[in-house]
């Protein structure tokens, strides 16, 4: 009942937008993530699926709404890294496995840093949120996302 109650949710929430350029380069979608026994939080992502789209990722954005994130899909499992350059706001990285659990996370990562920052295991999706997101809403390693990926965006 808790799992059909997450996905009418998410379903019945339409994405918002945060920024004119975001919009042209990215789809958006929603996504829930579970934290806890009854905590379930909702964000509009842009969705970085493509090579181009996540080597962009959040660069140049100056501002980015609270219940807003961007999801970085892979084809395959693998380690991945990413890093800050360009990237004007901190963020928490969440490093999430093929079936949705989180695996770790990247908390406060320094604006415009060429340190690499990388998943802890092979995973599957990167979730970027404003820095303190994580901690606010209680995200750690006993989360996990729900999320429906339309055709040709997993």
């Amino acid at each position: 009942m808790r799992r059909l109650w997450i996905m009418l949710l998410a379903l019945l929430s339409a994405p918002a937008g945060a920024d004119d350029e975001l919009d042209a380069r990215f789809s958006k979608d929603v996504l829930i993530v579970v934290a806890g026994e009854y905590a379930c939080h909702r964000f509009d992502v842009y969705l970085a699926v493509t090579a181009a789209q996540r080597s962009r990722g959040l660069m140049f954005v100056k501002e980015l709404p609270a219940t807003t994130g961007m999801l970085f899909v892979y084809e395959e499992d693998q380690i991945i890294s990413m890093w800050m350059k360009n990237t004007y706001i901190p963020l928490d990285m969440v490093f999430v496995r093929a079936d949705g659990t989180v695996a770790s996370i990247a908390r406060d990562t320094e604006p415009l840093s060429l340190r690499s920052v990388a998943s802890s295991e092979t995973v599957r999706f990167v979730l970027e949120l404003n820095a303190g997101t994580a901690r606010r809403l209680h995200i750690d390693e006993a989360s996990y996302l729900e999320w429906q990926p339309r055709d040709g965006e997993r």
